[in-house]
């Protein structure tokens, strides 16, 4: 495949990876809180590394965080958003996936 439909599909070379996320808050927190932590988590956690989280929930979040611009998320990025939400108190719980091919990874994430 030549290198420049490499980078159009974004293969090879040009393969972008992401990670999954899922977290628990606690059911008690009212909407004030709730719209407080989100802020939180992303000018925090999230906009800091150029990066963007697409998901949503209310107690129960989960969603998939990519670079904010062409390119991959790497492990440090992972590593960083983990230890973010390790670190929060309100967080009762969470998981990430490992890194995974943002365009062509079609497996489910339990």
């Amino acid at each position: 495949m030549k290198k420049r439909l490499r980078k159009k599909l974004r293969k090879g070379e040009f393969q972008e990876m992401g990670f999954y996320i899922r977290f628990r808050l606690p059911e008690d927190l009212g909407e004030e809180d709730l719209d407080a932590f989100l802020d939180q988590f992303l000018t925090e956690a999230i906009d800091p590394q150029e990066l963007d989280f697409g998901g949503g929930g209310r107690h129960e979040w989960q969603g998939f965080v990519v670079l904010s611009r062409r390119g991959s998320a790497t492990e440090e990025h992972r590593q960083h958003v983990d230890g973010w939400l390790s670190s929060h108190p309100q967080v009762l719980e969470h998981e990430l996936s490992e890194l995974r091919d943002v365009w062509y990874d079609t497996r489910d994430w339990p």
